[in-house]
C-alpha cells in the first residue's frame, strides 16, 4: 500500500550506462549481478530495459502490474511470472527488477492554480500513453495547494526537457495558466542542461568547445585512463587508502587484462580451439575485476575500523580488547582475500598467456606480473596484522596460506615469463 508501485522491498535497480560503458557491458552486469542476487540472497529477480530476457518485460510497469499483492499470489503458478533468477517462490520481501535503462530525469512544473483537475488533464495530454511525447510519463497532483505536472524524462536525448517544457506551457495556456517554477528531483546530466540553454537562448551554432569549462577538461588528464583522484588519495600524508587498496588496485589490474585478453580472444578464427577457455576466462575476469575493486575501498574500511577500536571510549578492558581484537582479524582477513583473488587473476591471465591472442600476450603476462605484485602486497597486510592478534591456531592458519600462495604465484610467474618469451619471438 502506498503511493508509489512496487514489487518488492528493493523494488528496482537499473544500471545507467553514463561514461565509459556501453548498454550490452551494462547488460552483463545487470545479468550477473541478478545472478548474484536470486542465488546468495534468494530474492527473486526479473531483468527489465535493455537487460529484459523477452520483450513483455521491457517495461517496468509490466512487471510491477497486480505490484506486490498481485504477484504473491500468481509466482510459482503462472509462468509469466517465473523469475530470471532466484527462486519462484512467495517471499515476504517481494522480488527485485533489475536493468539497464537510459538516465531518468524526475521533474516537475507548478502552475498557477490549486485546481489539479487541469495538471491531470495536461498530463494526459503530454504522456506517451496517452498519445503525446515519447519517453515521457506524467501524473498531475495537487502539492501544497499548488497543481503540479509530476513527470519522468526517459530517454532525454530523444525527448529533450526543454520540449517537454514548451508542451506543457502551451497546455496550460489552454486554461489561461502559466509555469511558476520548475523542480528537479534527484540528479540530472548536464548535456540536459546544455541542450535546453542553447535552445532558450538561440545558440543555434554554439559547439561544446566554446564552454570553458570543457576546454579546461579536454587539457586535463582522460579520466578514464589516469586514476588521478585515488593516485592523490594514496599520496596524501593520511593512512588510507594505503598498501592494501593498493594491492586490490593492482589484482582489479590484474583481473582486466586477463579480461582484455580474453576478449581479443573470444570469436577470432584463429583461436576457434580456445574459444571455450577464453570465454570462460571473460566471465570470471569480469567478476574478479568487481571483488577486487570493491576490496580497494574495504581495506581502507578494514583499518579505519581498527583505529576507531583503539580510540573507543565506551568500553575499556577486556571488551574493549575484544573489540580490537575483532577489528584486528577482518584488518588481517581482508588482505588475505584479496590475495586469494589476485592469485586467482594470476591464473586467467597466465592461461590467456599461453592459449589467447599472441599479439596480447605480453598484456596477459603483465596481468601475471601485476597479480604477484597485489599477492606479495597483500600478504604483508596479513603478516603485520597477525602479529597483534591473540589466535594462534587462526594467525597459523593464515600463515600456511600466505606461504601456500607466495609459492605458486611465483611458480606462476617464471612459468609465464617462459611462455611469454617463446610466443612473443623474444627468447
Amino acid at each position: 500500500e502506498g503511493e508509489h508501485p512496487r514489487i518488492g522491498a528493493t523494488d528496482v535497480c537499473p544500471l545507467i550506462p553514463i561514461r565509459g560503458i556501453t548498454i550490452p557491458e551494462c547488460v552483463a552486469m545487470a545479468q550477473r549481478l541478478g545472478q548474484r542476487v536470486g542465488d546468495e540472497l534468494g530474492i527473486a529477480v526479473y531483468l527489465y530495459g535493455d537487460a529484459a530476457s523477452n520483450p513483455e518485460r521491457e517495461k517496468l510497469s509490466k512487471i510491477r502490474k497486480g505490484e506486490y499483492e498481485l504477484w504473491k499470489t500468481e509466482i510459482g503458478h503462472d509462468p509469466a511470472r517465473q523469475p530470471d533468477f532466484g527462486p519462484a517462490v512467495a517471499k515476504p520481501w517481494g522480488a527485485t527488477v533489475i536493468g539497464v535503462r537510459p538516465f531518468l530525469i524526475a521533474y516537475n512544473l507548478y502552475l498557477n492554480s490549486g485546481n489539479v483537475t487541469i495538471a491531470e488533464k495536461i498530463a494526459r495530454s503530454i504522456r506517451f500513453s496517452n498519445g503525446g511525447l515519447r519517453y515521457v510519463q506524467a501524473k498531475g497532483f495537487l502539492v501544497e495547494g499548488q497543481a503540479q505536472v509530476s513527470m519522468n524524462l526517459t530517454n532525454f536525448e530523444k525527448t529533450a526537457v526543454f520540449q517537454v517544457q514548451e508542451m506543457v506551457r502551451r497546455e496550460a495556456e489552454h486554461f489561461g495558466l502559466t509555469i511558476t517554477r520548475a523542480e528537479l528531483v534527484g540528479m540530472i546530466p548536464q548535456k540536459a542542461l546544455m541542450d535546453s540553454a542553447k535552445y532558450y537562448l538561440q545558440l543555434d551554432e554554439m559547439a561544446d568547445e566554446q564552454i570553458l569549462e570543457y576546454r579546461l577538461r579536454e587539457t586535463q588528464d582522460d579520466p578514464d585512463t589516469t586514476p588521478y583522484a585515488f593516485l592523490e588519495a594514496v599520496a596524501s600524508n593520511r593512512p588510507t587508502p594505503g598498501g592494501g587498496s593498493v594491492a586490490a588496485l593492482a589484482g582489479a589490474l590484474a583481473a582486466s587484462l586477463a579480461h582484455m585478453v580474453a576478449g581479443l580472444t573470444v570469436n577470432r578464427k584463429k583461436y576457434a580451439d580456445v574459444q571455450e577457455v577464453a570465454t570462460a576466462v571473460l566471465e570470471e575476469a569480469a567478476t574478479l575485476r568487481e571483488q577486487l575493486t570493491r576490496a580497494i575501498a574495504e581495506d581502507s574500511a578494514a583499518f579505519d575500523a581498527v583505529m576507531a577500536a583503539f580510540r573507543s571510549n565506551d568500553l575499556a578492558g577486556a571488551e574493549k580488547e575484544a573489540l580490537i581484537q575483532r577489528a584486528t582479524i577482518g584488518a588481517a582477513e581482508v588482505p588475505l582475500h584479496v590475495a586469494k583473488l589476485s592469485f586467482r587473476a594470476a591464473q586467467l591471465a597466465g592461461e590467456l598467456a599461453k592459449v589467447g591472442n599472441v599479439n596480447a600476450v605480453t598484456d596477459a603476462t603483465a596481468g601475471v606480473l601485476l597479480a604477484q605484485a597485489a599477492v606479495e602486497t597483500a600478504v604483508l597486510n596479513v603478516k603485520i596484522n597477525a602479529t597483534t592478534v591473540t589466535d594462534k591456531a587462526l594467525v597459523q592458519s593464515w600463515q600456511n596460506e600466505i606461504a601456500t600462495l607466495q609459492q605458486d604465484v611465483a611458480a606462476l610467474v617464471q612459468a609465464i615469463k617462459a611462455t611469454a618469451a617463446e610466443r612473443g619471438g623474444f627468447a
